[in-house]
């Protein structure tokens, strides 16, 4: 997602470091169990690198990062909107490893949200303080949006979640004219009671800034928000998705953010400062480089990265 608006904002361009890529280490250890977990999901990955996916791998905050703060704005408020639509929801498959578990998807930003520029800039309280209700998002420098790259990464993960016999609820389906605002989308997974719950967003940072980095919960206890409950498991889930997704879609971790460890532990989202169940985020690329554009508008690479945090889903849930 872009780095402007209410969960994010552009951090300050660092040289990259060569630290060791932990994620891919560890997302390479053998386990027969998630393997035969892929195989039944997508018939096969070609390859045969299973165990548990979860990543060993550095956190930064971000005060290690050099991440600002999300409100470099200062919208005046508009009424408070309705919702339009209702959280779509699916049938879980007859039987599955994943029946009876709820994985909530949140495809980051609307594909509408730029018709209702004061609708989104409204401001909402977020627990330790008001951001923005939502933002348009980034896009290539080709125009192919963030919101359209969340949208079509998350029905292809409610295909192969579903598959497992999960249900799946996205936070919005392209079916009301904006938002959901920061606050709600973390009340959908709340309210859904939730076994894990993922934020699919992609970067706006600049050009030669590459690879993936997730975003997790720190610990926060101020206002309405209290996330020392969600820190520990939290951080399990985005360990796991970064290590399948290094596996699956062959992508580093963010030169850029993170100290080259593709997790980053953030304080001032509302999407995580908000939510009671485990919740990451995960920027899959930047939008910005040609490079890492290249791959976020191709089909095939799509699935891949649903593929791989599916995976990361999936290995979290059966332990």
């Amino acid at each position: 997602m872009s780095y402007v608006g209410p969960d994010f904002e552009p951090p300050q361009p660092r040289r990259p470091r060569r630290g060791p890529l932990t994620v891919a280490l560890a997302a390479l250890v053998p386990g027969a169990l998630l393997g035969w977990l892929v195989y039944e999901t997508v018939g096969g990955s070609g390859r045969d690198d299973g165990g548990s996916g979860r990543a060993t791998v550095r956190s930064s905050s971000p005060a290690a990062s050099s991440a600002p703060s999300e409100d470099a704005k200062e919208p005046s408020a508009s009424p408070e909107p309705k919702p339009t639509a209702t959280p779509s929801a699916s049938t879980p498959a007859a039987s599955g490893p994943l029946k009876g578990k709820v994985v909530v998807i949140d495809p980051g930003h609307n594909p509408g949200n730029f018709q209702h520029a004061s609708e989104i800039n409204r401001q909402v309280n977020i627990g330790t303080n008001s951001k923005e209700c939502d933002t348009t998002g980034t896009s290539t420098n080709d125009g192919y949006t963030e919101a359209k790259f969340t949208l079509d990464v998350a029905h292809r993960m409610r295909t192969l979640l579903q598959k497992q016999g999960a249900t799946v609820k996205l936070t919005q389906d392209g079916d009301r004219p904006f938002g959901p605002c920061v606050d709600e989308r973390a009340r959908i997974g709340n309210q859904a009671k939730a076994d894990a719950v993922v934020s699919i967003h992609a970067d706006g940072s600049g050009a030669g800034n590459r690879g993936f980095h997730v975003i997790l919960p720190g610990s926060v206890h101020a206002g309405a928000a209290d996330t020392r409950a969600i820190v520990g498991p939290s951080r399990d889930l985005g360990e796991r998705v970064a290590g399948r997704f290094v596996a699956v879609t062959g992508s580093a971790p963010s030169n850029y953010i993170g100290d080259g460890g593709g997790l980053v532990t953030r304080k001032d989202l509302g999407g995580l400062n908000l939510s009671t169940v485990p919740k990451v985020f995960i920027e899959c690329g930047n939008m910005r480089d040609s490079k890492d554009a290249a791959l976020l508008t191709s089909g095939a690479w799509r699935q891949k990265a649903a593929q791989g945090i599916s995976e990361g889903i999936v290995s979290f849930l059966r332990g």
